[in-house]
């Protein structure tokens, strides 16, 4: 490809970071700005990865290893949709990569879930990784909370309300997310699980983490021990899934251990009702599950209620819908053919693409991403002569613009500044660093003189 190409990639997270890198790998005349709502780049590694978890957010070594390569530009600050819209950035760019991802809760449709005390799981992630647009405190009055899910993040939400504060403070957390966890009177959390051991979504490392407490015992509880054939099936073909069934059932049949608070752990309990007096959470009402053969359950008119004061649902994320582009509001997705954005006819959108979760869905791990933005990358390279060519195709011409609008954008040496000051802040506590959570403190560190 001869042709120079200006591409905008929306979102820094790893879907777009892994966008812009492919596209550089393409052709040495291809240049990248990534674009993000935040002043910092990294998206949900760096808010929605719990702080515990430092050899996930490994990943941002080799994220970073892309972004310092000088085709490559991030520009932070700037909302997509509000601060610059499609029409005035096709003014700049040859194309633009939709990769926004998706950091709200999906609904959780039962009676009482709009309780006082009912919570998602992704809001909650966002106020314990300091997330600059979430309210500083969160309510931890509960002794006794429910999760309801089987994934990595009901596992991490679970982890962070059944810990004490004292073990995080070897983490990234902020100050006020330490006093937060710091008065909870939290003593147990309960994990309920629709399916069977053998259908739940956990990686065996997660799992494994539970455990890793001084302070929290974790009890599986035998009654959702169960195996069908698909159970069966799925343990032979899939080592993941055999390794979490061997931890639960070793768990399962140790001796207890006396400590402070509790992590319980039940499968085959489908969430049917929250239970609330006077607007609050008093409880959970679950159904019992039976497996029907292939991996897959059904009720048996079996109820149970668990005394609970909050609910917390971690039954996976959703996108949000983008200014002026279509969206499917039953996937959560932008309608796409091969990362190609359609209209409502659908016909491609000249020079609009997408790619990550809000692409597919929130499904998979990283390694899915990349894969998922090779395919979007090829079909913009496959346009490349279709393209509409912009007016302003200068390095300078987009920055000009957005500063002339008044917005207070950061860049990437703005973002090595304000990692450096977080490190720093870390230093004297022994930890790796100090997270800033204000927005208008780390846009005023990352643009200091």
């Amino acid at each position: 490809m001869d042709r120079p190409l200006r591409v905008a990639v929306i979102g820094a997270g790893p879907a777009g970071i892994y966008a812009a890198d492919h596209l550089i790998k393409a052709s040495e005349t291809v240049t990248v700005d990534i674009f993000d709502k935040l002043p910092t780049p990294y998206g949900l590694i760096r808010y929605g990865v719990a702080p515990d978890h430092p050899r996930i957010k490994e990943i941002v070594n080799a994220l970073t290893r892309i972004l310092n390569n000088e085709r490559i530009r991030f520009i932070g600050n700037v909302a997509y949709g509000t601060d610059v819209k499609p029409e005035e950035l096709s003014r700049f760019y040859d194309a633009t990569v939709i990769a926004t991802g998706a950091e709200k809760d999906r609904a959780l449709d039962i009676p009482g879930i709009d309780l006082q005390g009912s919570f998602g799981a992704a809001d909650f992630a966002s106020w314990y990784n300091g997330h600059p647009d979430v309210p500083r405190e969160w309510p931890l009055e509960a002794k006794e909370v429910a999760v309801i899910g089987a994934g990595n993040v009901a596992i991490d939400v679970a982890r962070i309300l059944a810990k004490t504060a004292d073990e995080l403070l070897v983490t990234e957390i902020p100050e006020n997310v330490y006093q937060g966890l710091k008065a909870s009177p939290v003593t147990d959390v309960h994990l309920f699980s629709r399916r069977g051991p053998a259908q739940v979504k956990f990686t065996p490392q997660e799992l494994r983490e539970l455990d890793h407490s001084p302070n929290v015992e974790v009890i599986i509880h035998p009654e959702g021990i169960e195996f069908d054939e698909g159970s069966l099936e799925a343990m032979r073909q899939t080592r993941h899934v055999k390794m979490c069934v061997d931890i639960l059932q070793n768990w399962a049949v140790r001796d207890p251990r006396d400590r402070p608070r509790r992590l319980h752990l039940y499968f085959l309990q489908a969430p049917v009702e929250v239970l609330g007096e006077d607007g609050k959470v008093v409880g959970l009402r679950t159904e019992t599950q039976e497996l029907t053969g292939d991996g897959w359950v059904r009720g048996t008119g079996e109820f149970t209620d668990w005394p609970v004061q909050a609910v917390y649902r971690a039954v996976g994320y959703l996108s949000t819908a983008l200014p002026d582009l279509p969206f499917d509001t039953k996937t959560g997705t932008i309608p796409h053919q091969a990362g190609r954005i359609l209209d409502l006819d659908g016909e491609h959108i000249p020079g609009m693409y997408t790619t990550g979760w809000i692409k597919r869905g929130p499904v998979g791990l990283i390694g899915h991403t990349k894969g998922d933005a090779n395919e979007t990358v090829q079909s913009l390279l496959e346009d490349v002569e279709k393209l509409p060519a912009p007016v302003d195709p200068t390095h300078e011409g987009v920055l000009e613009y957005l500063r002339g609008r008044g917005l207070e954008i950061t860049d990437w040496e703005g973002w090595q500044k304000l990692d450096a000051h977080e490190v720093t802040l870390g230093e004297p506590h022994g930890r790796k660093r100090i997270k800033v959570v204000a927005r208008d403190e780390m846009t005023g560190i990352c643009n200091a003189v």
